[in-house]
């Protein structure tokens, strides 16, 4: 067989492997093994194999991971999360729609502290749906919310996914931040709009005409500024260090992995079995990322050897399909494979052949990845894995929820996220302008 019959078979291989139960690490550290072995040799493989566990996990900027999650971990369990939704329910709670809102702007600010959407809606779910609920809305509508904004939390940075994609594509995580944060607003705005026009036009969507509307009780500027403090600290100490060019990534996580600890512990809500639970936690999480990104730099490798990244490139940029076309096949792709797959595999399975073609075709690789992380996070919140639908499900610990209700909910940001992908993709200097400053 040829290097690329070797490699076209590799990629099968993974998917028949994926689609029977494995892990997807250790089916891409297989394949690629295989792969390496049929090419050049066993002894290559294996030689590679270390090279490769070498380069990919030795580098400091990795200690950004176990950082920020631990950070976004303690500002789970300090209620830092209802403070939010609370300030912003005092700020939007009078106006159509308000608290849908005010979920909107609150899982925003939230996702600035934390970086992973499943805890921005492990958390609403919790807080928002009940108050929404009480307020008159309907519980599609409250959920819908909760799961649409919960995706903000990998896109406004700090963001996992942004920190993996830099790793794979070999770009700055601190200018992949700076990236993410007008898309992020962008989206959060759609989903705003979409509220909107949901409170103006599809009332029976939004309002519970049999609910008893609870008017919600003003706060003191003493409350406000309380509830505020902590959240307002935290982003000044971490994006503010991290943008003023004070702190680079790693450095920024630690400072707000500290603060985040402060606060939880000023809070009262850190016992030493909670911070014992959170630190195997951070580390299970980090670990499972590392070895990921281990296994797909393998892959990545073999692939490149295989010479089917090179081989795809020419295909569709010289044919008929052209850059763009391209860019269409990927993103739909992407989407597609989130109603199956989590955003992290979707990303080491899909990457290391798609970013090869994506230099090729002269694309920003910033902009690449911004795309590549908004198409991901619709798979959060489409049929049937739905990772954010599932989970909102777990936290709302309610027999009479159906998981359809919910997914029926999310649908209007699903619409409103497609709509901001393509916007990007026509206005790239939403995604750009901060990141080459």
């Amino acid at each position: 067989m040829s290097p690329i019959e070797i490699g076209s078979a590799a990629i099968a291989a993974l998917l028949v492997l994926i689609y029977l139960g494995m892990p997807i690490g250790i089916s891409m550290l297989a394949v690629s093994f295989v792969g390496v072995a049929a090419i050049r040799g066993e002894g290559v493989s294996l030689r590679m194999m270390g090279a490769v566990a070498n380069d990919s996990l030795r580098e400091y900027l990795f200690a950004v991971v176990p950082l920020f999650v631990l950070m976004g971990l303690l500002v789970t369990v300090s209620r830092v999360g209802k403070d939010t939704f609370d300030v912003f329910q005092n700020l939007f709670g009078r106006i159509a729609a308000g608290l849908g809102i005010a979920t909107v702007f609150a899982n925003a600010v939230f996702a600035a502290i934390t970086g992973i959407s499943i805890a921005s809606a492990t958390v609403f779910s919790r807080v928002a749906v009940p108050e929404m609920v009480r307020h008159g809305y309907t519980r599609k509508f409250a959920t819908g919310v909760v799961a649409g904004s919960s995706v903000l939390g990998m896109l406004i940075p700090p963001s996992l996914l942004m920190i993996v994609y830099a790793v794979l594509a070999e770009e700055s995580v601190g200018r992949m931040f700076l990236a993410g944060l007008g898309p992020g607003l962008l989206l959060a705005f759609a989903f705003c709009v979409t509220i909107l026009l949901l409170a103006r036009f599809r009332k029976d969507f939004v309002f519970d005409g049999n609910a008893d509307l609870v008017e919600a009780a003003p706060m003191s500027v003493k409350d406000v500024t309380r509830k505020s403090l902590p959240i307002v600290s935290l982003i000044f100490i971490v994006l503010g260090g991290l943008y003023g060019g004070f702190l680079n990534p790693t450095e920024a996580g630690a400072a707000g992995a500290f603060g985040a600890l402060v606060i939880a512990a000023l809070r009262r809500s850190l016992s030493g079995r909670t911070l014992w639970r959170l630190l195997v936690e951070t580390g299970q999480i980090t670990v499972s990322v590392l070895f990921l990104i281990l296994a797909a730099t393998f892959f990545s490798r073999m692939l490149a050897l295989s010479g089917v990244p090179a081989g795809l490139a020419e295909f569709f940029l010289a044919g008929p399909i052209g850059p763009y076309g391209f860019l269409l096949l990927f993103l739909l792709l992407v989407i597609a494979l989130g109603c199956l797959i989590d955003s992290i595999s979707i990303m080491l399975i899909l990457l290391p052949i798609a970013l090869p073609i994506a230099e090729a075709a002269g694309f920003d690789l910033i902009w690449f990845g911004v795309l590549t992380v908004v198409a991901v996070e619709v798979g959060l919140l489409t049929p049937p894995f739905g990772l954010s639908v599932y989970v909102i499900k777990s936290a709302m610990d309610d027999p009479d929820l159906r998981v359809g209700e919910i997914f029926r909910g999310a649908w209007p940001f699903v619409l409103a996220m497609l709509v901001s992908i393509a916007l990007i993709v026509l206005f790239p200097s939403i995604a750009t302008w901060l990141a080459r400053l």
